[in-house]
């Protein structure tokens, strides 16, 4: 026994210091961590803030959910209220605008979704400039509408699209459009929308995947001209399979936003005349909670449209997992 002892200190000490490591017991779980907070107190400092935030405004409110399952009375509060279940789920489904809503909702989100290519070809068409003057000026212009609140840049489009507004008079004149407020045709709408996005978000989105264009090995591109690729197959099979990761991880998380359709502008452009085309779920629920005082049926809605959203997030991340091999976790 005492042979093959000694032949196996023997064997560590030859293999050198890092086997004597490997071989020493594990220290206490206890003295571990105290060990970590000693050695990195100042990023635990740092990051109590942030904790406390989503402590207070991110889990906090959660708390709240629980009203969808109650006949909410703010004077008996939470706990002073009664228990009705899925009362407020099962009238919202049965309500008369449930179709209404949901179709609306859907068809605005897909439009929504088919604008998410244009900050890719955006962000390739600025890396392709050799002026690069040229290029930080054009970005400057494109991020500006970013930093406007969206009530200025809704109250601009109403005034253009007014009868009297510059883009109605445009079409007036070329096109012959009737000169009326363009945004008072239920059919007007969602191109309005959708454009007034575009303008507000397109460069602002373009910089994540420029930032992602700037990390791509240039030695890729050298070995593409080497085998003779034009501009064209270099960026089909150099630049898009470099920005892909960063690609599918924006997708999954706006198919997470995909039922919230930027309810702001919504609530900004629509007016009751063009409800049967613009009325989506989160305004719905703005109506009910704050200006019905329905607060349990639009916390029931509410909660209906963050659990189809946290949904169409496992979906599609569990999709991309398949096809790509890769997720946002």
């Amino acid at each position: 026994m005492k042979f093959f002892k000694s032949k196996a200190a023997k064997a560590a000490q030859a293999a050198g210091p890092e086997i004597v490591e490997l071989a020493a017991p594990k220290q206490p779980l206890r003295y571990r961590i105290k060990k970590d907070l000693q050695r990195n107190a100042l990023i635990y400092i740092m990051l109590i803030p942030v904790l406390v935030y989503y402590a207070i405004f991110k889990f906090g409110p959660m708390f709240g959910l629980s009203i969808a399952f109650l006949d909410f009375k703010p004077a008996k509060g939470i706990l002073g209220s009664k228990f009705v279940g899925l009362k407020w789920f099962k009238s919202f489904f049965s309500d008369y605008y449930f179709k209404r809503l949901l179709g609306n909702t859907i068809r605005i989100a897909l439009a929504d979704l088919m604008t998410f290519p244009l900050p890719v070809i955006l962000a390739l068409l600025i890396n392709e400039l050799k002026n690069k003057k040229f290029s930080k000026m054009a970005q400057t212009i494109m991020y500006v509408p970013h930093f406007i609140s969206t009530v200025v840049i809704c109250g601009i489009v109403i005034s253009l699209t007014s009868s009297t507004g510059a883009i109605t008079q445009i079409l007036h004149t070329l096109f012959g459009v009737k000169e009326q407020a363009l945004l008072n045709n239920p059919s007007n709408f969602l191109p309005i929308y959708i454009l007034t996005e575009i303008w507000q978000t397109l460069g602002w989105n373009s910089i994540i995947y420029l930032s992602a264009l700037s990390g791509i090995d240039q030695e890729l591109y050298d070995a593409a001209k080497v085998d003779g690729a034009n501009r064209w197959q270099q960026c089909l099979h150099v630049t898009l399979p470099g920005i892909a990761p960063t690609i599918i991880i924006m997708l999954i998380l706006k198919m997470g936003k995909i039922f919230n359709v930027g309810y702001e502008r919504v609530m900004l452009l629509y007016n009751p005349a063009i409800y049967n085309t613009a009325d989506v779920i989160n305004t719905y629920v703005y109506r009910k909670g704050l200006i019905d005082a329905q607060y349990s049926y639009s916390t029931a809605v509410g909660l209906f449209n963050c659990v189809v959203s946290f949904a169409l997030v496992m979906i599609t991340n569990k999709i991309s997992q398949k096809v790509n091999g890769s997720g946002l976790w």
